[in-house]
């Protein structure tokens, strides 16, 4: 079976640290340190949890290292519909209303459609119907041909732009479903990355004759692990012409 000491030290050499930085960013020895790691000490919670901090790992991961410890899951996992989820959905439901005109959305950590605002119609507008059945799957409803993709102007390059960072989260949680998404996404027709030309300081959304700037708003400090996974994206006028367009 997997220990709790094997799992956190993937985790160190997941994040690319060696037992001597994470025992001095954890304030224990380094003997201590590998008698976790290789079972030979059993790691309290507190133990577990100090160091699963110290290596950034997501809270769901940090439950499953607890389980594997003998110790009990620390941070709840509620369902979005759950009434101990009210007051995150109001505030995100306020973000949503509050950016109208212009698109916004929740999401969840898999890149699901939470919820969204009138103005995301804009990006659903000619989409396959089964590409709108629940759940959405944001990344998959953009760059799918029979998605969002042939009215992206600058496919290659908002491709490259997401498919980087669909990478950089997986890599950064361990996340087998992100993997898979990737594999499945990079596998959609779209062509490689594009220089950016013009005068663009970020990577636009440039969708039929409007043009985006996009914003990810994440919920400080989470306790629970779907509220960790939970982020809004926001689409702002990328000029004049869009802004006028959207009012």
């Amino acid at each position: 079976m997997t220990t709790a000491g094997h799992l956190l030290r993937d985790w160190r050499r997941t994040r690319r640290m060696s037992q001597l930085d994470l025992s001095i960013e954890a304030g224990i020895s380094t003997r201590h340190l590998s008698f976790v790691e290789t079972g030979r000490s059993r790691p309290s919670p507190e133990m577990i949890l100090r160091l699963a901090e110290r290596l950034d790992i997501p809270l769901a991961e940090r439950n499953t290292i607890l389980l594997a410890g003998g110790h009990a899951p620390a941070f709840p996992g509620h369902d979005v519909d759950d009434p101990a989820l009210a007051q995150v959905r109001a505030a995100a439901r306020q973000i949503l209303d509050g950016h109208s005109p212009n698109p916004a959305a929740l999401i969840d950590r898999h890149w699901h459609l939470v919820e969204a605002n009138a103005a995301i119609a804009l990006f659903t507008a000619g989409a396959a119907p089964e590409l709108l059945a629940p759940p959405v799957n944001v990344l998959r409803l953009s760059l799918h041909p029979d998605g969002m993709a042939p009215r992206i102007g600058n496919l290659p390059e908002w491709r490259a732009h997401l498919l980087d960072r669909l990478r950089r989260q997986a890599a950064a949680t361990n996340d087998s479903t992100l993997y898979d998404l990737h594999a499945e996404l990079s596998g959609y027709p779209g062509g490689g990355a594009e220089v950016v030309t013009g005068p663009s300081v970020v990577v636009p959304l440039r969708y039929r004759e409007l043009s985006f700037l996009s914003t990810t708003t994440l919920f400080g400090t989470p306790l629970d692990v779907t509220v960790a996974g939970l982020a809004v994206e926001s689409f702002f006028p990328a000029d004049a012409a869009t802004a006028r367009a959207l009012a």
